[in-house]
């Protein structure tokens, strides 16, 4: 071992530690061993990690076939919603789904399995990922290592918050309005929503949401989420969405700075609501950076009918997450009860069935124009820079699942709060969350760049870019695993 295991786990990043493994300076079974100490350590604190899967982890470290990836023997975490890995529960942070547990992998969790991973376990995410914050009836909320009053963000809170505190190097997220860049945004990460149909959902599911979820990571460098990319972005013969394949791989996209881009940049909300002075001076400190680094950067705002937008978004949503608990009926053994669910979940399944098949197919066409009008409206520049959330990390209850009426929370909470991060879900643009600012309170506030359609290279070699003239890696937050 080249020195102490904690000064390793956390001078590195995830590619730096697949390096020394592969090097023989540290083995798979140290760094596991390291990560599951640090969660005992400070998921007490943080409740980040739902599900510990250590047995699996010290038997996937010792194993002499560890697939030799560009991530051997890093720990790694698997967001608890929708991935399925053999013999791991998938809950869904829900009752309804306690006890179910995969019989085989998807097709994206064997390209992580080859990406050289150990598992250590499954992050806490919201009920069925309908929210922005991660605070779960069945496990509890988890708490933001920036500031444990505040939430870490969601859908993939619970990964945000054990990457930002140095649980694990990197870790599983999926973003089907936000949810992976709010967290990344709140918890001070990388995080890229790939294109739709950059990574397949086979063979289980034929999409989710019409392509809007997708799934992908949250990182402390651009290069991890560039390796990470390379490794697990691929059709599968007979997906119904198609993304460009890059030419290059995004490893090797990131060694190098971008030719001058047209970036455009904006701090009006769709809808218009209300965005936060801290994270609108943000945004023009950033477009002034990426001015400063030779690019060509003007305001222009994005004109989107958002109340048209959300109405049809939930809409959909409700009608695919009702037909979802339905498709599982089979696997559960009965339907879905009331008392097993959240009351906000409750209402979308009922919502869902009450739909007539005529209004949904007019909503599934009205989602593909406002699509295909978001498109349009930002490939006047190469890239467009926005904010992730228009107001800095709430404090834990703010978006309550539970408590709330189930209107009053998707309509008066949750759709505000991601006017700037849903729309490119159903556009099916790559975005980008990356580290870039502190409130005055210091809390993280990502900015978000999204590309043009099938272009993360162009996104990732600009992160990498901005990453070098402002680097982040080494940011702790206060609550850490590396001071325990």
């Amino acid at each position: 071992m080249a020195g102490p295991i904690g000064t390793i786990f956390d001078s590195n990043d995830a590619t730096g530690l697949g390096d020394l493994v592969r090097a023989g300076a540290v083995s798979p079974a140290e760094l596991a061993e390291e990560a599951i100490r640090r969660v005992e350590a400070l998921n007490p604190t943080l409740n980040a990690v739902c599900i510990k899967t250590y047995e699996i982890a010290r038997k996937t470290a010792r194993d002499p076939a560890l697939p030799d990836g560009p991530f051997k023997g890093v720990p790694f975490l698997l967001k608890d919603l929708g991935t399925l890995w053999t013999g791991v529960p998938t809950t869904n942070a829900c009752p309804y789904f306690k006890d179910f547990v995969a019989t085989e992998d998807m097709e994206y969790v064997r390209r992580i399995k080859r990406l050289g991973v150990v598992l250590v376990g499954k992050s806490n995410s919201p009920e069925l990922g309908w929210c922005i914050a991660a605070e779960p009836a069945i496990y509890g909320k988890t708490s933001n290592p920036w500031n444990t009053a505040f939430g870490p963000g969601g859908s993939s809170g619970g990964a945000a918050s054990a990457v930002a505190a140095r649980l694990v190097p990197l870790a599983d997220g999926s973003d089907g309005g936000g949810s992976i860049r709010i967290p990344a945004s709140h918890c001070g990460l990388v995080g890229l929503k790939p294109s739709r149909g950059r990574v397949t959902l086979a063979p289980q599911y034929a999409d989710f949401w019409y392509g809007a979820a997708v799934f992908l990571c949250v990182t402390r460098s651009v290069r991890d989420t560039a390796h990470y990319l390379d490794g697990v972005a691929g059709r599968w013969p007979g997906d119904i969405y198609y993304s460009r394949p890059s030419h290059r791989r995004y490893a090797s996209v990131i060694e190098r700075a971008p030719a001058r881009l047209r970036i455009a940049f904006s701090t009006k909300a769709p809808g218009g609501f209300e965005v936060h002075p801290e994270v609108a001076e943000a945004v023009k400190k950033t477009a002034k950076l990426c001015e400063d680094l030779g690019h060509r950067v003007e305001e222009r705002d994005i004109d989107l009918d958002y109340g048209l937008f959300w109405k049809t978004f939930t809409r959909i949503c409700a009608v695919k997450n009702a037909t979802g608990f339905a498709d599982m009926a089979p696997a559960i053994g009965h339907e879905v009860r009331e008392s097993e669910v959240s009351p906000a979940i409750w209402a979308q399944i009922q919502d869902g069935r009450a739909i007539s098949g005529i209004q949904h197919s007019q909503d599934v066409d009205m989602m593909r124009l406002l699509g295909r009008k978001i498109v349009a409206e930002t490939t006047v520049a190469d890239v467009h820079l926005l904010p992730v959330m228009r107001h800095p990390p709430r404090k834990h209850g703010y978006y309550d699942m539970y408590k709330l009426e189930p209107s009053t929370y998707t309509d008066e909470r949750l759709g505000p709060d991601v006017a700037f991060t849903a729309p490119f879900n159903v556009s099916g643009q790559p975005a980008i969350s990356l580290p870039l600012h502190l409130s005055s309170d210091g809390l993280p506030i990502g900015m978000q760049f999204v590309g043009g359609e099938s272009d993360e290279a162009t996104l990732l070699a600009l992160a990498a870019q901005i990453e070098r003239a402002t680097p982040w890696r080494h940011r702790l937050p206060p609550v850490h695993a590396s001071a325990n």
